[in-house]
């Protein structure tokens, strides 16, 4: 069985990086790196997934694209924008509510 298929994933790898991203601004593959981190290895989401998420974002003004050299190359790191913020409290309380009715579905599962 996938740990990460579509159906699962639905608005995940969006809640990851906006979360990441509130913390501290990144670019694309550290963002890969670190969603496997925070996750203990249980997500793992390829460049392909995060690149075009990133790229939507930006067109849609929840996040600010800068590029910076760093050791000899350039690297587009992205930060959160008033507007992204918005959208990361959104997405956060809608987790809380569809987890927590798993979670009760569950539970009336392994007690029923």
């Amino acid at each position: 069985m996938e740990r990460t298929g579509p159906l699962f994933m639905g608005g995940v790898p969006e809640l990851l990086v906006l979360r990441l991203l509130a913390q501290q601004q990144m670019y694309g593959y550290e963002l890969v790196k670190n969603i496997r981190l925070v996750t203990g290895e249980a997500i793992s989401l390829g460049e392909g997934v995060v690149y075009p998420l990133l790229h939507g974002l930006e067109r849609s003004g929840a996040l600010r694209a800068k590029r910076r050299a760093h050791n000899g190359r350039t690297r587009v790191y992205y930060s959160l924008t008033a507007k992204g913020k918005k959208r990361l409290a959104r997405l956060e309380s809608e987790w809380a509510r569809v987890s927590s009715g798993v979670q009760a579905a569950l539970g009336d599962i392994a007690h029923g």
